[in-house]
């Protein structure tokens, strides 16, 4: 069985807008413990989309994998449960 990871994001530099490669993740706000309730969000057809929690910009890059953000700073990954 092939696991879905959704990939996770955080801005805790504040970064005016984050650049990342994928249109459906979730946003944590800051790194842990500094987080806000972990959202799904999703562009749709759009190329961007405004966190409702932190209000952080992010903007879609075809030029990125799917888990990887420019700044790389902005990428978080879960501890394994």
């Amino acid at each position: 069985m092939a696991d879905h990871v959704v990939p996770h994001f955080q801005n805790s530099s504040g970064h005016e807008s984050v650049e990342i490669g994928a249109h459906e993740f979730m946003c944590i706000g800051a790194n842990p413990p500094f987080d806000h309730p972990h959202v799904f969000l999703d562009m749709g057809d759009e190329d961007q989309i405004v966190c409702p929690y932190c209000s952080t910009l992010y903007k879609f890059n075809p030029a990125l994998k799917p888990a990887e953000a420019n700044p790389s700073d902005c990428v978080w990954v879960p501890a394994a449960a």
